[in-house]
């Protein structure tokens, strides 16, 4: 089951508005981002929780702190990891428990984003 296929403003659109940013600040400090890439390379990978489940929690996290950016980027890769819109969901409804009426703002986005590049991908699958 798909939604409409449009760009959402919490989706791709922020990722291309980000990433010249992160090139600008990202060349003027190589060695921390360097650094913030391997801390990220050994959060992510699979232990006892699979990939999948952490960028679901890094998605949640994304979403009690309001982080357009960490909801696009932790959206985009839960998706990539194989979640689906329902685990995404579910992981976002945590957050209304954790953090009350925000998240539901901010949960509504970041669901529009998953399914974004959730639908996205099918759209690749379906045209393989």
């Amino acid at each position: 089951m798909t939604t409409e296929n449009t760009c959402s403003a919490h989706g791709k659109s922020v990722l291309r508005e980000l990433s010249p940013q992160h090139r600008r600040l990202r060349q003027a400090i190589p060695d921390v981002y360097r650094g913030f890439a391997e801390l990220s390379g050994a959060a992510f990978a699979d232990g006892e929780l699979d990939r999948k489940a952490k960028e679901l929690i890094a998605l949640a996290i994304g979403v009690v702190e309001g982080c357009d950016g960490c909801i696009a980027s932790h959206g985009q890769a839960a998706a990539r990891a194989g979640a689906t819109r329902q685990e995404a969901a579910e992981a976002i409804g945590v957050t209304f428990l954790m953090h009350g009426g925000p998240a539901t703002i901010h949960g509504a986005r970041a669901y529009e984003a998953f399914c974004e590049f959730a639908d996205a991908l099918d759209a690749k699958e379906a045209a393989v």
